[in-house]
């Protein structure tokens, strides 16, 4: 874990020109903003390693950020994960309970990863369906400020796992359908396909930051997480080494309790179908809100003690 997060601190010395070195206007976030993170399962597993949330509470300074990850493995723009036994507008029901409830001031999405596979014959009802989206949560939140990522690029690891030539080319050609969404819909947007390695070169990468050609690594979330403070123009914390994992480990007890707040198990039985049987235990959910402030405390008190060690002389 220390070499990812080495590479996390070191990564941005050699990554290629972020979206404001190119000559776009650098992303503001402002103090106190409340960050919802959305999209499907490369985003969901960043709270394993909790890399990218202590990469931008690090960048931002003094600034206080409160990060709420509402990502859902296998998800689209459409919500097919998130509905259990209804259609998909049942899950884009859910998801604006949600927002309604976390009322963010940015939100970051990452959505597409299923055009990979599936082909660019699905784009065009893809846009429709994210622009959908798009007005959802600016329903809920009118002055929210957007950032939209392209998917990641997938690894060839050789045989028996696939080759993803193909699969690029299609995650390539949507990355740049997704900055013209991004401008038409005033957005910012970030290019993790090209800023994480592009296309790749022919045959087996030779420094996998996968597990599998699709799922990151500790030290694919550490690199990820330091292209979009790149991207996003803010400044790399200059703070010692182990000064990050403090923080770090308070952003996944964070993440946890979250979760398990917003996705409490046997949910069926406590709100569902089945809440005569234990729908009782429904008041137990919200004790989780507190649990939860507590740890954005936490990890806000570990940043600040971080950038006064960074001060020293």
């Amino acid at each position: 874990m220390k070499s990812a997060i080495t590479l996390l601190l070191g990564v941005a010395l050699v990554l290629p020109l972020s979206a404001a070195e190119e000559g776009e206007k650098s992303f503001e976030f402002k103090d106190g903003d409340s960050l919802v993170l959305l999209g499907g399962t490369q985003l969901e597993r960043d709270q394993r390693s909790g890399h990218l949330e202590t990469a931008l509470t690090l960048a931002l300074g003094e600034k206080k950020l409160v990060v709420r990850n509402l990502a859902w493995s296998g998800d689209t723009v459409d919500g097919d994960a998130r509905s259990y036994f209804g259609p998909p507008a049942e899950g884009l029901t859910r998801l604006e309970a949600q927002l309604e409830l976390i009322k963010p001031s940015v939100v970051l999405l990452n959505y597409g990863a299923d055009i990979a596979h599936g082909g660019l014959k699905g784009l065009p009802g893809f846009l429709t369906s994210y622009r959908s989206l798009l007005d959802l949560i600016r329903k809920k939140s009118p002055e929210v400020r957007l950032i939209i990522t392209s998917p990641t690029p997938l690894e060839n690891l050789g045989s028996p796992l696939p080759d993803q030539t193909d699969a690029n080319k299609n995650l390539q050609a949507l990355s740049k359908a997704l900055k013209e969404l991004a401008a038409a819909q005033s957005a910012y947007f970030i290019d993790w396909f090209h800023l994480m390695g592009g296309p790749g070169k022919a045959g087996r990468a030779s420094t996998p930051l996968t597990e599998n050609g699709i799922h990151y690594t500790a030290a694919g979330f550490a690199k990820l997480a330091a292209v979009t403070v790149k991207a996003l123009g803010l400044p790399p914390a200059d703070v010692p080494l182990a000064a990050t994992e403090p923080i770090r480990q308070a952003v996944i007890k964070k993440d946890f309790l979250f979760f398990n707040r917003y996705r409490p198990q046997n949910e069926t039985y406590l709100f569902g179908f089945r809440k005569h049987e234990q729908g009782q235990n429904a008041k137990e959910i919200p004790m989780f809100d507190p649990l939860v402030t507590q740890s954005d405390e936490a990890i806000h008190q570990a940043k600040i003690k971080a950038l006064a060690e960074a001060r020293r002389p």
